[in-house]
């Protein structure tokens, strides 16, 4: 049974930093990731990476937010810096399998103040 648990979210003010983590276990994940809703927003994509270390990451994220992963460990590390009031949403754990299938986590709530 594959399971993500999150954790780091929480409130800080613009131009502070927070690190997300997610422990993955249950299968072998060829990529990870995360994704974040702001409210009454579609979900999308911040950053993922592969099990060969290849990155990916959206453009309003580039330059602050920087994905890393233990692959030993399963897990995925999201630091992120120079925080805005527009990076405030749910983030959510993504990974997917060796079969293209896509695991979800609970999500946790990162707050920027202004």
């Amino acid at each position: 049974q594959v399971q993500l648990v999150e954790s780091g979210g929480g409130l800080v003010q613009a131009g502070g930093s927070l690190r997300l983590s997610c422990s993955a276990s249950g299968s072998i994940f060829a990529a990870m990731g995360w994704y974040r809703q702001a409210p009454g927003k579609q979900r999308e994509l911040v950053a993922t990476i592969t099990i060969g270390g290849n990155t990916n990451s959206a453009d309003s994220v580039k330059g602050r937010f920087t994905i890393s992963r233990d692959s030993a460990k399963n897990t995925v590390y999201l630091q992120m810096n120079s925080l805005k009031p527009e990076d405030t949403a749910v983030y959510y754990c993504n990974a997917r399998d060796l079969y293209a299938r896509n695991y979800w986590g609970d999500g946790t709530l990162v707050t920027v103040s202004s």
